[in-house]
């Protein structure tokens, strides 16, 4: 690769980068996740210190909100990608960046780079919250122990974000890139382990079941479940296929 061409990617990934950064609904959709993860993780942890705690009931109480924490990840990479469409700021965009798969490639690379660190402080806070409030009653917990789920979970909030932003750039429109994901996520996938149990093995492969087990260890009685790395790789091919689909749509649409 040429050094222009290197200073070019440099280039598109800095501007990337400096238009999610100075993006305020980012900032307080983050916010706002950050502070809907401290309540809920009060929430658990009050109740939770009606009973006994173990060191992986802190781990489970501590990681419990991810199941509404992900709305918020959901939201940022719907932001993302669809935020430019709104005022029509994507023309000016793509005047600027006319290479399409460089410029939605580098959007995807600015959100990994914003989400990874924000995840981890985000579901390390509610791990840390658990564990401060119930030290007295819990097993001491080896780093081990609490850094693999703390890392999945990580892994499990940015690739949701980068599906989420993929299915951003293919819709286009903020609404009804809410309504078809968190209808799926918190309406479809619920209802559908509930009232057809007959294919909840089949869910396994869906990215939201896949992804749980990038976190949260199985219970001993769980059948068919997926060990961590299988959840990571059905999500990591589902958020890769579908990132895929938007470039290729994205290189063929007009703005």
């Amino acid at each position: 690769m040429s050094v222009s061409s290197s200073r070019k990617i440099t280039q598109i990934l800095g501007a990337e980068l400096d238009k999610l950064v100075t993006l305020p609904l980012i900032g307080l959709t983050l916010m706002g996740t950050f502070i809907l993860n401290l309540a809920l993780a009060a929430a658990f942890t009050s109740a939770g210190l009606q009973g006994a705690a173990g060191t992986q009931s802190i781990l489970n109480i501590g990681l419990a909100s991810m199941g509404y924490l992900k709305a918020g990840f959901i939201i940022l990479g719907i932001l993302a990608t669809c935020s430019e469409y709104t005022g029509g700021q994507i023309r000016t965009t793509l005047t600027t960046i006319p290479w399409r798969g460089f410029q939605l490639s580098a959007k995807h690379l600015a959100l990994v780079i914003i989400t990874i660190p924000v995840a981890f402080i985000i579901a390390a806070s509610g791990i840390l919250y658990t564990f401060i409030m119930m030290r007295d009653t819990a097993e001491v917990i080896e780093i081990d122990t609490m850094i693999k789920p703390l890392l999945g979970a990580t892994g499990y909030l940015t690739l949701t974000t980068l599906l989420s932003a993929a299915i951003g750039a293919l819709l286009r429109r903020t609404t009804p890139a809410l309504v078809v994901l968190l209808g799926y996520y918190f309406i479809v996938s619920p209802l559908t382990r509930v009232f057809l149990p007959s294919i909840k093995n089949y869910l396994n492969f869906f990215p939201d079941t896949a992804g749980s087990y990038m976190y949260m260890p199985p219970s001993s009685d769980e059948l068919n479940v997926l060990t961590p790395m299988q959840g990571t790789g059905i999500s990591m091919i589902w958020t890769l296929s579908f990132i895929t689909v938007a470039i290729v749509f994205y290189r063929k649409r007009d703005a």
